[in-house]
């Protein structure tokens, strides 16, 4: 028998999972872009959020709908320290300076996508999600075997993600067009990089693929 990534989810052994789409780093008024002046801000971030506006929450708010109406786990991760002072990060974290808060608004799914119920919230202190968090065991237990992936941003905790559930045995899907970082060349770089260790597919296929389609 061939072994191929290439295979259609089933419902029953899937889960939706979004990464770091959260106030800090998806909000204008998140403490990643503190201290920018409106016009830094555009420099730096325009481009990206009028992604995230007008394309890449709107995929998420439609993966999200058509997973919970398919019946499939939808779950998240945030950047969120397990203490006020963030002591717990990583080196890479304390170097790069990020620290959400335990508890913080930072630290919150954004309110466009925003849990519902009692959908699972995992608050990593890393890049990876599978390195600081319990989520292996958590997806194994609710009888995850394909992950399907979505968030921010493509090239760095997006791939840390998939690289790490793929090597941990998981079947994972990458909704190209429901993920995003700071330049279009440094995404498709990245789609083109980590291509090997995922299927990619597009939001209105995957809609179609789990019966949700429009």
């Amino acid at each position: 028998m061939d072994l191929t990534r290439n295979i259609p989810l089933a419902p029953e052994q899937s889960g939706l999972l979004f990464i770091d789409v959260q106030n800090f780093a998806a909000h204008r008024n998140g403490a990643e872009f503190e201290g920018l002046s409106d016009a830094e801000f555009e420099t730096k971030y325009g481009w990206f959020f009028d992604q995230l506006k007008t394309r890449v929450i709107p995929n998420m708010q439609a993966l999200q709908r058509g997973f919970r109406a398919a019946g499939i786990e939808v779950l998240y991760t945030t950047i969120e320290s397990l203490t006020k002072d963030g002591r717990d990060r990583s080196l890479d974290y304390k170097i790069t300076g990020f620290n959400v808060p335990k508890g913080s608004w930072d630290g919150k799914v954004i309110d466009e996508i925003a849990p519902d119920g009692d959908e699972i919230v995992f608050p990593k202190s890393s890049s990876s999600v599978f390195i600081s968090t319990h989520i292996d065991y958590v997806l194994r237990n609710l009888g995850v075997k394909q992950l399907v992936i979505s968030g921010i941003v493509t090239d760095q905790c997006v791939e840390s993600a998939i690289r790490d559930a793929c090597d941990l045995g998981y079947l994972v899907t990458q909704v190209t067009d429901a993920c995003m970082t700071y330049a279009q060349e440094r995404h498709d770089h990245s789609l083109q990089t980590i291509k090997g260790y995922c299927r990619q597919i597009t939001t209105q296929e995957l809609l179609d693929e789990v019966g949700q389609g429009v």
